[in-house]
């Protein structure tokens, strides 16, 4: 059964909304209790793990900066260990796409920021999501922008963010700590779990696929790469880990078109239980699997409408 993105919102404004947790799927409800870890990485670069998407920080002499705020609760945890790690407070928080997992504790950042930083489809559709939902008054969205590149001096840090057309949806952000040679992708960097795919937010495993080629390349053999999620709650990888899932997203997008061009159904595409040579690829909770990801790839391939 294929995850739709109607399915994957509803997760994201139950939490903005602050409905009942039952409501949430098992792979992104807080645990009991919830546990919470910040993990330092390399030169001020680190990593806020509880439910939900990664959260990456910088702590130097100017202060903190954030990458993505998860939900409330969790934001609320962060916001406090990095204002402790972090005398200077808090500069700014950078989404890097619009899922509730992502951003739903910016309500949360925004008293502690001066400001929010975003690709302009991910602003855009942060306030369509939100507005579906009706809850506008209990979001907080970005305040600055950009279309391609976006870049800012922060202490002795250069903080870098791109967006590489469609991936995960249209409106993704790489985020680049350039001298600690640390990159947070967001959820275009699922490590070793099955992805979930936005196609009525725009996006693309053809054109994910060369954003990953891209954001390897960039990188070297020392850089240390922050994935979304990942399996056994590893979010952080190296290079081949980067290369490795977009073989993964190359060969399930393969299969599809395989399959398409000698007329299989869609429910004969979906059936293959492993990617040959990716059997070790794991279901996020019940929803994100093989079957959601062939399913998205075979609707790519033959063209469909999101």
């Amino acid at each position: 059964m294929s995850l739709t993105r109607r399915d994957f919102l509803a997760t994201s404004s139950v939490a903005i909304a602050g409905l009942a947790v039952s409501r949430l799927p098992a792979w992104a409800q807080p645990a009991a209790p919830l546990v919470t870890a910040f993990t330092e990485v390399r030169r001020g670069v680190g990593m806020f793990t509880a439910t939900g998407g990664t959260i990456g920080y910088l702590v130097n002499a100017d202060g903190a900066v954030a990458v993505d705020s998860q939900y409330a609760p969790n934001a609320e945890i962060c916001v406090k260990g990095l204002r402790e790690r972090a005398p200077k407070g808090i500069d700014m928080l950078i989404n890097t796409h619009h899922h509730g997992d992502h951003v739903g504790g910016n309500q949360v950042f925004r008293s502690a920021v001066r400001r929010i930083v975003a690709h302009e489809n991910c602003l855009a559709w942060h306030r369509k999501t939100a507005q579906q939902a009706g809850t506008e008054g209990q979001t907080s969205f970005a305040d600055t922008t950009f279309t391609d590149t976006w870049k800012a001096d922060f202490g002795d840090e250069t903080i870098h963010a791109r967006h590489y057309g469609p991936g995960h949806t249209s409106g993704d952000a790489v985020i680049t700590f350039e001298r600690a040679n640390i990159v947070h992708g967001g959820d275009l960097l699922f490590r070793r779990v099955h992805p979930f795919i936005d196609r009525p937010a725009g996006a693309s495993i053809a054109n994910w696929v060369r954003t990953l080629e891209k954001v390897a390349s960039a990188g070297s053999a020392d850089t240390i790469f922050i994935f979304g999620h990942g399996k056994d709650g590893v979010v952080q990888g190296t290079r081949e880990d980067v290369t490795y899932f977009r073989n993964y997203l190359q060969a399930a997008l393969d299969h599809a078109v395989t399959g398409v061009k000698a007329g299989r159904s869609k429910e004969e595409v979906t059936a293959l239980a492993a990617l040959p040579g990716f059997e070790d690829v794991a279901a996020l909770g019940a929803r994100l699997n093989m079957a959601a990801v062939l399913g998205v790839a075979f609707d790519e391939a033959r063209g469909l409408a999101p």
